[in-house]
């Protein structure tokens, strides 16, 4: 079998500290549960700043939270820890020129690295699924802030697919090799080559940014 990925819905053995992570997408619950299943994932993680959804209604927090918790899993919300869009007024962790978010500020962060350490704590007891929206991890905070950073502490990150296959952190980054236009801003390229760590959309409001630069 191929250590980069896995093709259909298989599941993966964990032999060394493991998360998964997934996107809702536009998945019925009983999509979305099937995927969890595959991987017995015990406990949903959700890292989604702004914990809704205007058109899968059932992934809004509080829904999903008591779905979760019918299907005999665990439901935890670190959105506000490991989310994608911090608080707009934190200063610093926003491009104020861009309005991307600043990832190597973040990362730095008291609040992000409180949420990290609790999360890992958790993926000594649990098997772990990070939930965001977006289906391709290529332009999800789930593969460019939080998978790079657990990976450097040593975990295995998996990231489960809408059809149930399931790529590493290094195969999507691998796509970028290939000029799949989801991950090219993504290239793997050694740490110290890399200049900017952003999102890859601008999040903060054009209005917000000058409120940094101090104009």
């Amino acid at each position: 079998m191929d250590e980069q990925s896995l093709a259909g819905e298989k599941e993966v053995e964990a032999t060394v500290l493991t998360v998964f992570t997934i996107g809702h997408s536009n998945h019925s619950l009983e999509r979305f549960f099937e995927l969890l299943e595959t991987q017995r994932i015990e406990v949903l993680v959700d890292v989604r700043s702004q914990p809704y959804s205007k058109y899968t209604t059932h992934f809004n927090k509080a829904d999903l939270k008591a779905a979760v918790v019918a299907q005999g899993l665990k439901y935890l919300f670190l959105g506000r820890e490991l989310g994608g869009r911090p608080d707009p007024n934190s200063a610093g962790l926003y491009n104020e020129t861009d309005g991307r978010v600043d990832y190597n500020q973040v990362a730095e962060s008291p609040l992000f690295i409180e949420g990290l350490e609790r999360l890992l704590k958790g993926l000594e007891k649990f098997r772990v699924a990070l939930m965001c929206s977006e289906e391709k991890p290529g332009i999800c905070h789930r593969y460019l802030l939080l998978g790079r950073v657990l990976a450097r502490q040593g975990v295995q990150v998996w990231h489960i697919r809408g059809d149930g296959s399931v790529q590493s952190q290094s195969q999507v980054s691998n796509q970028a090799e290939g000029g799949d236009p989801d991950y090219i801003q993504n290239k793997l390229i050694p740490d110290e080559e890399i200049t900017e760590w952003k999102s890859t959309r601008p999040v903060l409001p054009k209005k917000q940014r000058h409120n940094f630069s101090g104009h």
